[in-house]
């Protein structure tokens, strides 16, 4: 039992915030129920009558000690991933190497033991610079300092997986010895504060990455290791940033920082943390380059997913954020984003054009990018398309309120005020008996009741409650929920075939499977091997597990000669990625369809988010056919 699958599962309670079963728990881990009790168990062990985990009829769900338990440090080496981290933290800060024997010894372990810890630390070190060197028992590590601290703050993110930053998981990584609580909030609060004078705004997403690789910085300097001395200045923002963070670390820290390491911090503070505000000489100029590859990457996307993202604002922000992507690039010394999982998740499509923007930057610029800084780039997708989206989320109203004095026009003043962004009042009808059937607005709201056969009346008081706010509200995400779902229901009936359908996925990883329901697409003269191999290059730049449950494998590009998604159920569920699913989708679109991918691609990711319906199709869809009826009735609910 790892206390890494045990947070796991407790992060999946915190997230969900809700009961969830221990069969569920189990499939999504992968374990036997009876292996999520022994979690549980040991979860409310970790805080002497605290209430991590509760449990009831209905499962579990995250106790009130919840983040308390995710913080909770444990005694060096007590788990192998402690373990692990401490090994890596005496051979980092070692530079005679560490003897297998005698560390075996310290930590209370067989040599054996170490020597398997040393085959990790190996497969840690695959695709970096650094290398062990072996002499007898003696292990040393060697490589450069800026690739050690690579290594350092890989560690720190995996010990937080997708949870906040906190300074107890990166003390865990570091040491007791490094940054406190105290510590790193008087010192952000300091950082903060210098930057706002010198006209920076903060990326609150990014300032406590930065402050991870301070810590970093500072505690490799205190065991003498700086990064080699500056041969040159980088600018004059550059400059008193670096004479800012070189202050700030001596007076909270203790630490004197060389130039090398204050040029270095600066830059990081640049590129992840701030952005000229109008006290700030100037801005910064873009690459033509890097310009010129997001201006035809944006306008590609634009046309490839009928989405309007070709504004010049948004180019040229865009570009400035690659811009500092690229230097980030150069390093390897990528940005965490907290939100990367619930994004890909609630916002599948804009997810994927973030996808394909990345696609393209790697041909483009070299750089391949992680999710996290995909995420990024989905959130400034976002940001772009969020006005249009609410445009077209937009419901009509007619307001019935029998007319006395001004009480309709107040009443509807008050729905413009308190509804505005979600409907629109198009009609105002102030008969006590109006024509009910020629009212064609998608809800009605109405101070009178309604005739039963008028579903889409909602009642409401003449002067508007707070409770008649949320039942409009309600009303209106039912509606558009019915409309998309309607719409999809459409959608995949023309879509799903038979001869693409597999009851019982059994694969060995991603590829496998895409393999497989690719070879169903391939036989039916939807695609070719190409666009099976252009999947399974798209899985590499991103998993493609929205959801908890479901994985939707696909091609970059609309090249299909018509539009068939291949599925396969899997119970018990299979890995993918980070994540286990139970259904995979392989989607195939064809140019014709393209106005029908937005719809399609989200509104499958939506009916997947819901374990209930899943569990519910997975087990009853035996069949073809059952599948379809089942998915059918779900979405009609």
């Amino acid at each position: 039992m790892t206390r890494a699958r045990q947070d796991r599962l407790l992060g999946l309670l915190v997230r969900q915030g809700e009961w969830v079963t221990a069969g569920r728990l189990a499939d999504t881990l992968g374990v036997t129920p009876r292996s999520v009790r022994s979690y549980v168990t040991a979860l409310n062990g970790r805080l002497a009558g605290g209430v991590v985990v509760e449990s009831g009829p209905q499962g579990y769900r995250a106790g009130a000690d919840a983040p308390s338990a995710l913080r909770a440090a444990v005694p060096d080496a007590v788990t192998p991933q402690d373990r692990l981290h401490t090994l890596i933290r005496a051979l980092l800060d070692q530079p005679e190497g560490i003897d297998v024997h005698e560390t075996a010894e310290a930590l209370h372990v067989s040599s054996g033991t170490i020597e398997a810890d040393l085959g990790r630390v190996r497969s840690l070190l695959t695709g970096t610079t650094l290398v062990l060197a072996r002499a007898g028992s003696r292990v040393r590590m060697h490589g450069a300092e800026s690739a050690q601290r690579r290594l350092l703050s890989r560690l720190v993110h995996e010990e937080m997986d997708a949870a906040a930053f906190d300074t107890h998981g990166m003390r865990r990584v570091l040491g007791e010895g490094s940054l406190s609580a105290a510590v790193h909030g008087a010192f952000e609060t300091a950082l903060r504060s210098g930057l706002g004078t010198r006209g920076y705004f903060i990326n609150e997403l990014g300032i406590a990455d930065v402050l991870m690789h301070i810590a970093i910085a500072a505690d490799r300097v205190a065991h003498g290791r700086a990064l080699d001395t500056a041969s040159e200045s980088a600018g004059e923002a550059a400059d008193e940033i670096a004479s800012l963070v070189g202050a700030l670390v001596d007076e909270h820290l203790g630490v004197a920082l060389g130039a090398g390491d204050r040029h270095h911090l600066a830059m990081l503070i640049l590129t992840r943390v701030v952005t000229p505000g109008s006290a700030v000489a100037s801005t910064p100029p873009v690459d033509p380059e890097v310009e010129e590859a997001v201006r035809d990457l944006v306008s590609a996307a634009a046309e490839e997913f009928l989405v309007d993202l070709v504004h010049e604002d948004f180019i040229r922000r865009l570009s400035m954020h690659v811009q500092n992507l690229r230097r980030r690039a150069a390093e390897q010394a990528w940005s965490r984003n907290p939100l990367a999982r619930s994004l890909k998740s609630t916002y599948p499509m804009i997810f994927d054009i973030a996808v394909s923007i990345a696609s393209g930057l790697r041909d483009r610029l070299g750089m391949t990018l992680p999710d996290d800084e995909i995420a990024y780039i989905a959130m400034h997708v976002g940001g772009r398309l969020e006005r249009s989206r609410r445009a077209e989320q937009l419901l009509t109203a007619t307001i019935v309120c029998p007319g006395y004095y001004e009480l309709h026009e107040l009443l509807r003043s008050s729905v413009d005020r308190s509804l505005g962004q979600a409907i629109e009042v198009v009609g105002l009808q102030t008969r006590m008996d109006p024509d009910w059937a020629a009212i064609d607005t998608d809800l009605v709201l109405t101070t009178v009741d309604a005739p039963p056969a008028v579903e889409r009346a909602v009642r409401i008081q003449p002067f508007l409650t707070d409770a008649d706010v949320e039942r409009v509200q309600a009303a209106a995400s039912r509606v558009r929920r019915g409309r998309r779902l309607a719409r999809l229901r459409g959608e995949l009936e023309r879509y799903f075939d038979a001869a693409a359908f597999v009851p019982a996925l059994s694969a060995s990883s991603e590829e496998a499977a895409i393999r497989l329901l690719g070879g169903k697409l391939v036989a039916l003269d939807v695609v070719d091997d190409d666009y099976v191999e252009r999947s399974i290059e798209r899985e590499r730049l991103s998993s493609t597990a929205f959801t908890d449950a479901l994985a939707v494998p696909h091609a970059i590009g609309m090249t299909a000669v018509r539009t068939v998604i291949a599925v396969g159920v899997a119970d018990p569920s299979i890995a993918w990625g980070d994540s286990r699913v139970q259904v995979v989708a392989m989607v195939a679109f064809s140019e014709a369809d393209r106005e029908a991918f937005q719809t399609v691609f989200e509104q499958l990711v939506e009916v997947f988010s819901e374990h209930d319906s899943v569990a519910r199709i997975v087990r009853r869809a035996t069949d073809f056919s059952s599948f379809l009826d089942e998915l059918v009735a779900v979405i009609d609910g």
